[in-house]
């Protein structure tokens, strides 16, 4: 089995595993809502949810081992793809047509990043310097995306690029001891170690908090921004490219188009708003139709030039008119 195909087998696998941890996250977060961290360490479903979080991120690891940032990271979208079946059978409903028109597009445009993004295993890693410069920059970007509003979608964007950043420090740490030889009591290797431990912890808090706003919106945010953020360090800092010079980047951006139009699709369709079937209309009064003011009755006629009065129950219907006094 070639590397490629290999990555591309863990990548999948990994994606399957985050999914049903998406799910879990987003029921719990409808369950417990803002209860505080205390509760939320106290609960066995947050557990459940940071041990498939934890086998999907192995699962990455070793993707990273035999393929690229370049590779590896856009198979992540596949995370939305399987969390939709997963999130209707957990709320006991179909997929909707819409659902399957968002897949196939996700489906099409990662098999255009996947042709375009072939490549050898990695040999480049980040430098120390590096590592410490793209973490402490990634930090303050997240920190600023943690004030301000949408909540749900700023979070979901902060917790993609943690995970993209952790990503790329994985595949350092993993390339450094594999075949660079460095030793993993080594004091560099266990800082960067240490940098992909936090990274991790925070985009699953970040995660989890983002998807007190829902399931798929924050998902597709989360699932963009996660490879746009480890590609832009694979290109920019390890030197990858995409293969077929020109034309293969204009694939790739079509690719990108397309799985993110698939996104979309399916983060819409994941939990459609309801509809308000509720029609405003005129309600007649309980008191039946108007009726008609009896005749005015006086013991003396009106003078001329005064004012006619009306009875008190129809005096009552002229808003602003005090009811007269009855005469008699």
């Amino acid at each position: 089995m070639s590397a490629t195909l290999l990555a591309v087998l863990l990548s999948l696998l990994s994606a399957v595993a985050y999914a049903a941890a998406a799910v879990s996250q987003e029921r719990l977060a409808a369950r417990t809502g803002d209860s505080g961290m205390r509760r939320l360490l106290s609960t066995g479903s947050w557990w459940g949810a940071v041990s498939l979080n934890s086998g999907g991120a192995l699962l990455h690891v070793a993707a990273l081992k035999f393929g690229s940032l370049t590779l590896v990271q856009p198979l992540g979208a596949l995370t939305l793809v399987a969390a939709v079946p997963l999130g209707a059978r957990m709320a006991h409903r179909r997929v909707a047509r819409v659902e399957w028109r968002g897949t196939l597009l996700t489906l099409i445009g990662l098999s255009a990043l996947m042709v375009t993004a072939t490549g050898p295993a990695p040999e480049e890693r980040l430098s120390f310097q590096e590592a410490l410069l793209v973490a402490a920059a990634s930090s303050c970007l997240i920190a600023m995306l943690c004030r301000g509003r949408r909540p749900g979608l700023r979070f979901a964007t902060a917790s993609g690029i943690a995970s993209g950043l952790g990503s790329a420090l994985t595949q350092t740490v993993t390339v450094a001891v594999t075949d660079d030889g460095a030793s993993p009591l080594d004091l560099k290797v266990i800082t960067v170690a240490v940098l992909v431990a936090g990274f991790a912890a925070g985009s699953l808090l970040l995660a989890q908090t983002a998807f007190r706003y829902g399931l798929g919106a924050p998902l597709a945010v989360v699932t963009l921004s996660n490879p746009i953020a480890a590609a832009a360090i694979g290109v920019t800092l390890l030197g990858e490219r995409f293969a077929g010079g020109p034309l293969g980047l204009l694939l790739a951006l079509l690719g990108a188009l397309l799985a993110g139009r698939g996104v979309f699709l399916l983060a819409r369709a994941a939990h459609p708003e309801p509809r308000s079937t509720t029609v405003l209309s005129y309600v007649p009064s309980q008191a039946g139709p108007l009726r008609q003011p009896p005749p005015l009755a006086l013991e003396q006629p009106p003078l001329d030039g005064a004012p006619s009065q009306l009875p008190d129950e129809a005096a009552a219907r002229l808003p602003g008119t005090p009811p007269e006094r009855r005469v008699g």
